[in-house]
């Protein structure tokens, strides 16, 4: 079992950056690769960005690339996200899955609770 709590969401102006947290207990996080996902309203949970377990390969989605920064240190996964744009604004979601790595929210066995990102313009 793998608890995931998120933390670092809140209201930012279009251009600014914030960090989000993704904090695991239980299993070690060396077992598990780790993704984040968003949501917007009345939409799937659409991938953003991944790390692999052991290697630390990180993924992005096209919309992110060159943005946004997945990282992994110790237990706790940060996703920091620069430059961002009123179309960043969704409920934040990390994941953990024991595959290698995976882009696909079918993928992943633990999910954190949301949280909120707000990009005003």
């Amino acid at each position: 079992q793998v608890q995931l709590e998120v933390s670092g969401g809140g209201l930012v102006q279009a251009g600014g950056s914030l960090r989000l947290s993704c904090s695991a207990s239980g299993r070690a996080l060396s077992d598990w690769a780790l993704g984040w996902f968003r949501q917007f309203p009345g939409k799937e949970r659409e991938f953003v960005a991944t790390i692999s377990r052991r290697t630390g390969e990180a993924f992005y989605a096209d919309a992110v690339k060159n943005r946004f920064i997945i990282s992994r240190e110790k237990d706790t996964s940060y996703l920091q996200m620069n430059r961002l744009q009123v179309d960043d604004t969704a409920v934040y979601i990390c994941g953990a899955t024991n595959a290698h790595v995976s882009k696909i929210k079918e993928g992943y066995h633990y999910w954190g609770q949301g949280t909120r990102v707000t990009v005003s313009a």
